[in-house]
């Protein structure tokens, strides 16, 4: 059985208190934290910068799962490596270059990840996935947490999970986008091996964290 990674969005934590937020999700059982950075560009909606990330990196030894949803993305990656990112995942659309991104990120010592929106096919980054580190594939449009899980990506995640196996490599496939107690069990069942939830860790049981990630583990 393989182990299922869960990686809380805190843009759904209450951000006047996210650094106490954040040690309740690594109490609670988090593999990671997971930071969606937006700029009201690339995405519609603002979110957090470098100096944030870097002042709630004290808070955790977790991993920091960092989703740039910024275009253009590549002048400001170095940034986001330096303010604490341990994985930094971009999207094809945002850089002049993916190559060039890619091995930006890597020569920062850091997580390369690759994010695939609704309408983005695995075509596009399938020349490349030998030289990453995660694939995420978003199950919404992003810019806004809360909407609802779009189902037909499912296909998708399928599709992407036997490329991995059929050709042996070795890649994680992470979710986001309105995973929920009732879908997690059939993305995870496509072949996910991360899941990103923010409203249903910070907000079902009346806010028992641990008790989310235990139900959104299971399957």
């Amino acid at each position: 059985m393989k182990k299922i990674q869960i990686s809380p969005s805190i843009l759904s934590a209450d951000f006047s208190q996210l650094g106490n937020e954040i040690i309740k999700l690594e109490k609670g059982g988090a593999d990671m934290i997971h930071v969606d950075v937006m700029d009201g560009h690339f995405v519609p909606n603002l979110t957090i910068g470098p100096p944030i990330i870097k002042s709630l990196r004290k808070y955790t030894n977790l991993p920091f799962d960092v989703h740039l949803m910024i275009d253009p993305v590549h002048k400001y990656i170095k940034n986001y490596a330096d303010a604490g990112a341990d994985i930094i995942t971009i999207h094809p659309e945002a850089t002049e270059n993916l190559i060039d991104s890619i091995e930006l990120i890597e020569s920062l010592n850091k997580k390369i990840g690759v994010s695939l929106n609704p309408d983005t096919p695995i075509k596009a980054i399938e020349d490349i996935l030998s030289k990453i580190h995660l694939v995420l594939i978003m199950s919404v449009f992003p810019g806004f947490g809360g909407q609802k899980f779009m189902p037909e990506v499912l296909n998708k995640i399928k599709d992407l999970n036997k490329i991995k196996i059929d050709k042996k490599l070795d890649f994680n496939i992470e979710v986001d986008g309105g995973i929920n107690f009732e879908n997690s069990k059939l993305v995870i069942d496509a072949g996910a091996d991360i899941l990103v939830s923010g409203t249903t860790i910070f907000s079902e049981n009346e806010g028992n964290i641990k008790k989310n990630i235990e139900i959104l583990k299971t399957f």
